[in-house]
């Protein structure tokens, strides 16, 4: 993965064999993903690289994170309970994502014809930060570790991934995970774990 920020506006995030070509998902996307960049920036948002993707801070805690795909690419949001998204424009990641928590673009101009929109909810959320809210737990909820929780809001493809599984898949990496002691165990559990989740597969199946 990539440890310089400047290098995925300029080759991609280094997670595959595309990294560095004209292949790669951030080449097709470059223009909106500046755009998103600049925003974000303009907005006040502290930029950062976290799991080799763009991340925005605000008081000290994230708030989007900016990705590129074969298909689209995305500005999504920690945190994607406590939006209100007035306009309903906010996407799930996947299927059993509890809450729409993303821009999706497929068009590189959409970026700039949505700017207000993206700009109004850059404030809401940096609103939430600021005053250190955070979603109240829901009846039911799976209680992530939060070494699974940083992996997944950092990590685009693997959380689309992660949320798309089944429940019962879902809750078999957090009993997993959940049976390390120490969160460095559980961190390295997760990284092996990653090509299982992409491949849709419970902590269990082979």
């Amino acid at each position: 993965m990539i440890t310089d920020i400047e290098v995925y506006f300029s080759a991609g995030c280094g997670r595959c064999e595309r990294f560095a070509t004209p292949d790669c998902s951030t080449r097709q996307w470059i223009r909106g993903l500046t755009e998103l960049r600049r925003i974000c920036l303009e907005s006040g948002l502290v930029e950062t690289l976290k799991w080799a993707h763009p991340c925005y801070m605000h008081g000290d805690r994230n708030v989007v994170i900016i990705g590129a795909f074969r298909g689209d690419f995305r500005l999504s949001f920690f945190n994607a309970a406590l939006m209100k998204d007035p306009k309903g424009v906010l996407e799930k990641q996947g299927s059993n994502t509890r809450h729409p928590d993303m821009f999706r673009f497929t068009k590189n101009t959409q970026v700039a014809e949505m700017e207000p929109v993206i700009r109004s909810y850059l404030v809401e959320a940096m609103g939430y930060a600021e005053a250190g809210i955070k979603p109240p737990k829901e009846e039911g909820e799976l209680e992530l570790p939060d070494e699974l929780l940083e992996a997944l809001e950092s990590d685009l493809e693997l959380a689309e991934a992660f949320y798309s599984l089944t429940p019962g898949r879902q809750k078999s990496y957090v009993i997993n995970l959940n049976s390390a002691k120490k969160s460095e165990t559980r961190t390295t559990r997760i990284a092996k774990f990653r090509d299982k989740i992409l491949a849709g597969k419970g902590a269990t199946e082979r």
